[in-house]
Protein backbone atom coordinates (compact mmCIF):
# COMPACT_ATOMS: atom_id res chain seq x y z
CA UNK A 1 0.00 0.00 0.00
CA UNK A 2 1.47 3.60 -0.64
CA UNK A 3 -0.42 6.67 1.59
CA UNK A 4 -2.43 8.94 -0.26
CA UNK A 5 -0.51 12.08 -2.08
CA UNK A 6 -3.04 14.82 -1.66
CA UNK A 7 -3.16 17.73 0.58
CA UNK A 8 -3.57 17.01 3.91
CA UNK A 9 -7.90 17.42 4.79
CA UNK A 10 -8.33 16.70 0.59
CA UNK A 11 -11.39 14.29 0.97
CA UNK A 12 -11.07 13.36 -2.74
CA UNK A 13 -8.91 10.55 -3.02
CA UNK A 14 -10.71 8.65 0.33
CA UNK A 15 -14.24 9.02 -0.91
CA UNK A 16 -14.35 6.06 -2.93
CA UNK A 17 -12.81 4.14 -0.02
CA UNK A 18 -15.32 5.79 2.35
CA UNK A 19 -18.00 4.93 0.43
CA UNK A 20 -17.14 1.37 -0.06
CA UNK A 21 -16.59 1.52 3.85
CA UNK A 22 -20.39 2.73 4.66
CA UNK A 23 -22.07 0.48 2.20
CA UNK A 24 -20.17 -2.76 3.57
CA UNK A 25 -20.99 -1.52 6.80
CA UNK A 26 -25.06 -1.01 6.51
CA UNK A 27 -25.10 -3.86 4.22
CA UNK A 28 -23.24 -6.29 6.64
CA UNK A 29 -23.99 -4.98 10.09
CA UNK A 30 -27.40 -4.30 9.55
CA UNK A 31 -28.01 -1.64 12.76
CA UNK A 32 -25.92 -4.03 15.08
CA UNK A 33 -22.36 -2.65 17.04
CA UNK A 34 -20.35 -4.97 16.24
CA UNK A 35 -19.82 -8.88 15.15
CA UNK A 36 -19.85 -11.53 18.04
CA UNK A 37 -16.14 -12.55 16.63
CA UNK A 38 -13.29 -12.09 14.49
CA UNK A 39 -14.04 -14.88 12.69
CA UNK A 40 -18.25 -13.09 11.46
CA UNK A 41 -16.28 -10.54 10.94
CA UNK A 42 -13.94 -12.15 8.56
CA UNK A 43 -16.76 -14.24 6.84
CA UNK A 44 -18.72 -11.27 6.77
CA UNK A 45 -16.75 -9.22 4.89
CA UNK A 46 -15.59 -12.03 2.54
CA UNK A 47 -19.48 -12.86 1.58
CA UNK A 48 -20.36 -9.37 0.86
CA UNK A 49 -16.87 -8.63 -1.12
CA UNK A 50 -17.99 -11.66 -3.41
CA UNK A 51 -21.86 -10.67 -3.42
CA UNK A 52 -20.53 -6.88 -3.75
CA UNK A 53 -18.25 -8.21 -7.05
CA UNK A 54 -20.61 -11.19 -8.47
CA UNK A 55 -24.17 -10.01 -7.91
CA UNK A 56 -24.86 -6.82 -6.48
CA UNK A 57 -25.90 -4.41 -9.28
CA UNK A 58 -24.23 -0.91 -9.77
CA UNK A 59 -26.39 1.89 -11.29
CA UNK A 60 -23.12 3.37 -12.74
CA UNK A 61 -22.90 0.13 -14.59
CA UNK A 62 -26.01 -0.22 -16.10
CA UNK A 63 -27.37 -1.96 -13.54
CA UNK A 64 -25.32 -4.95 -13.93
CA UNK A 65 -22.77 -6.41 -11.42
CA UNK A 66 -19.05 -5.83 -12.23
CA UNK A 67 -18.84 -9.60 -13.19
CA UNK A 68 -21.47 -9.15 -15.81
CA UNK A 69 -19.94 -5.85 -17.07
CA UNK A 70 -16.61 -6.79 -17.41
CA UNK A 71 -18.31 -10.38 -19.25
CA UNK A 72 -20.07 -7.73 -21.44
CA UNK A 73 -17.28 -5.33 -21.87
CA UNK A 74 -15.06 -8.66 -22.90
CA UNK A 75 -17.07 -10.54 -24.50
CA UNK A 76 -15.64 -12.33 -28.36
CA UNK A 77 -18.51 -11.25 -31.16
CA UNK A 78 -21.16 -13.08 -32.64
CA UNK A 79 -20.86 -11.64 -36.00
CA UNK A 80 -18.21 -12.45 -38.81
CA UNK A 81 -16.04 -10.10 -39.61
CA UNK A 82 -17.51 -8.32 -43.33
CA UNK A 83 -15.22 -9.46 -46.43
CA UNK A 84 -13.26 -6.76 -48.29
Amino acid sequence: MTRSMSAVGSSVDNAAAESWNASMKRETLKGAKAWPTARHARLAAFLWASRYNTRRRHSRLGQRSPIAYENALFAPSTTLPEAA
